[in-house]
Order: structure tokens, then C-alpha cells, then sequence
């Protein structure tokens, strides 16, 4: 009976000791031991402003979300092997077992994207590499599910049309991509990793980027709303719930996302799906220039006063171009009442003119401002097929034209150099640091280049992680460097 006595002492005494210590340590650190939490000090303003951000966000999102649908397809994967008869001869089994070669297998492949209501009768914007190639196409609106059919699809912009039987959708209002700004809120609406209308938020990193290597036309918005796999064809909104962006890629080391993605414009969007619902295609615009951005030397060279704009360095006979008067070394600085940035803009705004359509041009033609009026025609098969391949090795992000005898005067290039001449190096490229714009390169590898084909031939031989050897010419000087991907 004492031992149990003493344990009641010890036990009540350690409780004591407890309490004393945990009274200490509330005062001690600011615990309210009348069991609420540190009073908040935050002031009525800031709730309300931040109550009425969440609560206007939380709208936005609950207005665009139904707009937006998961689409997923099934591909047939054929997978190389041996076919032979003899293969399957049980006498040839026997003997060889499973040291045969393989026959060719076909392979069911799945895979997950987004894409956006844009029609209320079953009309759905998305990315061509989205549905290319796949045999069947699911469309799923909340708990429905549709069966898709691709209507149209250009490769060039990475867009697709997709059709489903259904009326009555909630499609979504189409907003101005053109009066985007660096800063501007927007909201990124997909499926990634096959979650559903999932919603990010972010802002306008950029506007017209190009040269990223994704697409033959390229424009994009770069936002920091995080964008993954499978957010390919979602949508991107501004505050208003407008469309202004098709959400297409992310820049990443890791696979996942890393602050930097990509979006069509919907303004390009727009003209492109209505094309493809027209008529099956898109019939681009055709001005038939070389056009070329401008250095520092060539500004000098032109007595331009600024660089945004593109350097005229050619034009097909019987062009557009030609027949409106223009001139090698026309410094193209407005095209239909808009400021030409650069060569890349420039290409896009002439691709998305209507053929037929007459349009003003503004030149710099020996330091006095010229407006030239030119009848846009519809680009030519065989030049829509020449557009140079997306080279996916230590050239990538390279951009060259071939020596035409503007180009030579202008640089100053002796009788004896030829090759092609590096109009502009993409940030990012294995390149960046090697190579400058006005350079020449004369040979890839040891082979000589005379023009871009040439050049375009021996490119496409180099592998992803093989490193190149140029010859090249840069102000009087001919030497070796090379290039590497690692």
C-alpha cells in the first residue's frame, strides 16, 4: 500500500511540474492559454483586398473551366523488326527458340492533352500534337465523353481543329491576344498529368517570342502560370475570361514545369482555325522577300537610326515585292499601319493576310521614308515545302540565308568566300556564345557550302549530341570553331 502511495506522490508531482513549466513557456513564448493562437495583426483593409482578389479569381476560373476539355487519343505504334514466314515454322522455334529476330508488332499508344470549346455545336481548338497520328480521339466534357474528329490541322502553327456531335457547349469568348502586356494576369486551363480542368495562375512573362524551335510560325505569349504535360491545348485567359492563348510547351531541363511556357496567341489561333474549318488548310500570304534583321555594322552601313524592322536582302522575280517597287536594302519598318519589330513578326503578319488583299508598307530607303503598296498573293506550294527543318542538334536556333550580291556588297565580303550567312542566333542555342550575326559559314564538317541547301543537307546529318565543326568568316578573318551540345 505505501509503494502504490509513492507512486501517486511521484506521478502528481511530475503533473505540478509539468504545469508550472508549460505556464513558463506559454508566457514565455506569447501562447494565449486560454487556448486561442497569437492574435493576427492584420487589418481589416488588407482582408478585404485580398478577400475580393481570391473571390474575383475564384470567379474567373468557375466561368472559363467548363469551356475547357480533356482529349485523349490512342495510336498505333508499329515497332521495327524481321517479317519472315520461316520465323513461325515450328522446325526453325525448335532449333532457335527465342534467338529469332523479332517481327514487326504493332503497339497501342495512349496519350493525354486539353483542348478548348470555341463553338457551341461541338467545335474544339487544340494543339496538332495533340491528335496528330491518332486513330481514335475522346473528348471528355465534365462526365461526358464524345468521340472526336480532326477537321484540320496545320503542322506549321501546331494547331488542330477537332469536331464532336454535341450542341449547347459552353464555348468560350474569344479575347484580344494583340493588346497583351509584360505583367498582365492570366490564368492557365488544362488537364495536366490527366487532372482535369486544373487551374493556374500567373502573369505575362512576354510577348512574341519566336526562334524557341517549336513551330515553322512562331509568336508565342511566355507566361509563368505553370503549364505540364498534358496542358497541351488548354486555355490561357486574361482577367476578363477572354481567350488569348492556346497553351502549347515549356522551356525545361526536367520535364516539369520551371516558370517559363508558351502560348499561341489567339489572334494567330483565330485566323488559322478558320481557315481549317473553310476549307481543310491554311492559305498563307506571300510577299517574296529574303529579309534579314539588322547588327549594329548594318545599321551603320543603311544609316538606320534604329534596328527594329527587317533588312530587305532579296525578292523572287515577279514577287509581290518586285512588282510593288521594293529595292534590295529596303528597311521594312511598318507593314498595314503596324510597327515592324523584326523579321520573324513581319513573316507572321504577311502568312496571316488574306491573299488578294492590298496592304501599305512602309520602307527606309536611303534615310527617307517610302510607303509602297503591295498586293499580297497566296505563297507559293513550292515554298511552303522549302521551309527550312527545325534542326534538333548544335545548330539549332541558327538562322541563315544564302550570299546574294546585296548581302555581299553590304558586308564586304572578298570574291573568294562563300557559304551562308548567319542572319540571327537564337537565345539559348548551343551556338549563342560562338557564333554572331554578318558571320559566314563556308564549311560544316569539313564539307564546303556554296548556298543553303547545301547547308540544310549537311546540318540535318549531325546527331543531337554530336558536336560540329565550322569553317567561317567574321570581319577579314577565316578560322575554325566548333560547336557542342554538352
Amino acid at each position: 500500500m505505501k509503494s502504490r502511495t509513492k507512486y501517486f506522490i511521484a506521478a502528481a508531482g511530475l503533473i505540478t511540474i509539468g504545469l508550472v513549466v508549460g505556464l513558463v513557456l506559454s508566457s514565455t513564448i506569447g501562447i494565449n492559454t486560454k487556448g486561442y493562437s497569437q492574435e493576427y495583426k492584420i487589418s481589416d483593409q488588407a482582408v478585404q483586398t485580398l478577400t475580393k482578389m481570391s473571390n474575383a479569381m475564384a470567379e474567373l476560373a468557375a466561368a472559363v473551366k467548363p469551356s475547357v476539355v480533356n482529349i485523349s487519343t490512342v495510336s498505333i505504334v508499329k515497332t521495327p523488326g524481321v517479317s519472315n514466314p520461316f520465323f513461325n515454322d515450328p522446325f526453325f522455334r525448335r532449333f532457335f527458340g527465342n534467338q529469332l529476330p523479332e517481327e514487326p508488332r504493332e503497339q497501342r499508344q495512349m496519350s493525354l492533352g486539353s483542348g478548348v470549346i470555341v463553338d457551341p455545336n461541338g467545335i474544339i481548338l487544340t494543339n496538332n500534337h495533340v491528335v496528330k497520328g491518332a486513330q481514335k480521339i475522346t473528348v471528355t466534357i465534365g462526365q461526358n465523353s464524345y468521340r472526336g474528329k480532326v477537321i484540320g490541322a496545320d503542322a506549321k502553327t501546331d494547331l488542330a481543329v477537332v469536331k464532336i456531335k454535341a450542341t449547347g457547349l459552353p464555348a468560350i469568348r474569344w479575347g484580344d491576344s494583340d493588346k497583351l502586356r509584360a505583367g498582365d494576369t492570366v490564368l492557365a486551363i488544362g488537364s495536366p498529368f490527366g487532372l482535369t480542368r486544373t487551374v493556374t495562375s500567373g502573369i505575362v512573362s512576354a510577348v512574341g517570342r519566336a526562334n524557341v524551335g517549336i513551330a515553322a510560325y512562331e509568336d508565342f505569349i511566355q507566361t509563368d502560370a505553370a503549364i505540364n504535360p498534358g496542358n497541351s491545348g488548354g486555355a490561357l485567359v486574361n482577367a476578363k475570361g477572354e481567350l488569348v492563348g492556346i497553351n502549347t510547351a515549356i522551356f525545361s531541363t526536367t520535364g516539369g514545369y520551371q516558370g517559363i511556357g508558351f502560348a499561341i496567341p489567339s489572334d494567330m489561333a483565330k485566323v488559322v482555325m478558320n481557315e481549317l474549318i473553310k476549307t481543310g488548310r491554311v492559305v498563307r500570304g506571300w510577299l517574296g522577300v529574303w529579309i534579314q534583321p539588322v547588327n549594329t555594322e548594318l545599321r551603320k552601313q543603311f544609316g538606320l537610326k534604329s534596328g527594329k524592322g527587317a533588312l530587305v536582302a532579296d525578292f523572287t522575280e515577279g514577287s509581290p515585292a518586285q512588282k510593288a517597287g521594293m529595292e534590295r536594302g529596303d528597311f521594312i519598318v511598318e507593314y498595314n499601319g503596324k510597327t515592324v519589330e523584326d523579321p520573324n513578326q513581319l513573316r507572321n503578319m504577311v502568312a496571316n493576310t488574306q491573299p488578294g488583299a492590298v496592304v501599305p508598307m512602309t520602307v527606309i530607303r536611303e534615310g527617307k521614308q517610302i510607303t509602297l503598296r503591295v498586293k499580297i498573293v497566296e505563297q507559293p506550294r513550292e515554298t511552303a515545302r522549302a521551309e527550312k527543318p527545325a534542326l534538333e542538334n548544335a545548330l539549332s536556333g541558327v538562322d541563315v540565308q544564302d550570299i546574294t550580291p546585296a548581302a555581299r556588297s553590304s558586308l564586304g565580303l572578298p570574291a573568294r568566300i562563300n557559304g551562308v550567312i548567319v542572319t540571327q542566333v537564337a537565345e539559348g542555342s548551343p551556338a549563342q556564345d560562338v557564333l554572331n550575326t554578318g558571320d559566314v559559314i563556308m564549311e560544316v564538317n569539313h564539307k564546303k557550302i556554296s548556298d543553303m541547301k547545301e547547308y540544310l543537307e549537311e546540318a540535318a546529318k549531325i546527331g543531337k549530341a554530336q558536336s560540329v565543326l565550322l569553317l567561317i568568316f567574321r570581319q577579314g578573318q577565316v578560322f575554325y570553331v566548333t560547336i557542342s551540345t554538352q
